[in-house]
């Protein structure tokens, strides 16, 4: 299956928090839209990785998601190296995303910025037909994608651009809240954790309310850009916001 956009986290649910409401859009658009989770958050205070397997499952289904994967790298110590480049290459050239969407480039947790830098490298050498990979069998044509975008995380990074996402933001929460093991649940028996209290998830609805306060909506998303984004004429900016 050929997608449109296909988002990267590092984790199960950094999708959710940094970009469903995007993803959200996108497929009442008609794209195809697909997630690809590199590790299984095995290293996770709460919870298992056995219950944030099923809970990715539900949050796919709230974001209508046409694929979800999750490439089992280690929590924790996946490298930016062959290895996991070529892991990450296979799946882009199995699903040939026009965009990609990955983690932030540097952010609390270390794992975001060291997956963002293997996007980068795997989405690069993914276009070059000399490196060989397979799937199922049968060759793998070459495929870069037009764009990468990063999400932006827990801390704060200025935004290239941001997308309205203000009639997506009550299924974004719901997809954030599917991961009833790692965000405030007060049925849960849990040790209390930087993500799990309830002024985390306040964190994420003031930083989508204050970039739509950017461009004069009620939420947006903001993503970082380092391919320079061009446009044919003045038309592209009279049909969106103003």
């Amino acid at each position: 299956m050929k997608l449109d956009i296909l988002a990267f986290g590092a984790h199960p649910d950094d999708v959710e928090l940094s970009c469903a409401g995007t993803l959200l859009v996108e497929k009442a658009n008609g794209k195809k839209v697909g997630v690809i989770d590199l590790t299984r958050g095995e290293l996770g205070t709460r919870g298992t990785a056995e219950l944030r397997k099923k809970e990715a499952a539900a949050a796919a289904k709230i974001l209508q998601l046409d694929v979800r994967e999750n490439l089992q790298l280690a929590d924790g110590f996946f490298k930016n190296d062959e290895v996991h480049q070529r892991q990450v290459i296979q799946v882009i050239r199995k699903y040939q995303p026009e965009i990609i969407i990955c983690n932030a480039p540097e952010d609390r947790h270390p794992d975001h910025g060291k997956a963002a830098q293997l996007m980068e490298d795997a989405v690069f050498l993914s276009g070059l037909r000399k490196i060989e990979t397979d799937d199922n069998g049968q060759q793998q044509q070459v495929w870069r994608p037009a764009y990468v975008f990063n999400y932006i995380q827990d801390r704060y990074l200025h935004p290239n651009f941001v997308i309205n996402i203000s009639e997506m933001m009550e299924q974004k929460i719901a997809s954030i809240r599917a991961y009833g093991t790692q965000f405030d649940n007060a049925d849960l028996n849990e040790p209390q954790t930087y993500i799990s209290t309830p002024d985390f998830l306040d964190s994420v609805i003031y930083r989508a309310k204050m970039y739509g306060k950017m461009i004069g909506v009620k939420y947006a998303e903001g993503y970082i850009t380092r391919k320079m984004i061009g446009f044919n004429s003045f038309d592209a900016f009279i049909k969106e916001i103003t």
